[in-house]
């Protein structure tokens, strides 16, 4: 019916553990008739800001997120995107983030 009415449909997350196009196929495998436009997760609003924003950021997110990323320049880091990512918590890399 949603489909049907004169609305926009956008399906929103908050996960940061997969990429969209993760999500969008394993959506699709359950069934859902869904479009990769239609999806808005908490990666997107991140890359959004980041590129509002112009900054090059050091990704603490886990590997399977870092599609989401592709074409942001992150050399030289002046900002911090963080998101479920235990492997990338220890000593070293959050020292980065700080610095």
């Amino acid at each position: 019916r949603l489909r049907g009415a004169p609305l926009t449909v956008r399906f929103v997350t908050n996960t940061t553990k997969e990429s969209k196009r993760d999500l969008l196929e394993r959506l699709t495998r359950l069934g859902f008739d869904i479009a990769e436009h239609e999806i808005f997760t908490s990666l997107t609003a991140a890359r959004n800001l980041l590129e509002q924003q112009q900054v090059r950021p050091l990704l603490l997110v886990d590997d399977k997120a870092l599609p989401d990323f592709t074409g942001i320049g992150t050399d030289n880091p002046n900002a911090v995107v963080v998101g479920l990512a235990p492997e990338h918590f220890h000593y070293e890399m959050m020292n980065k983030a700080f610095r």
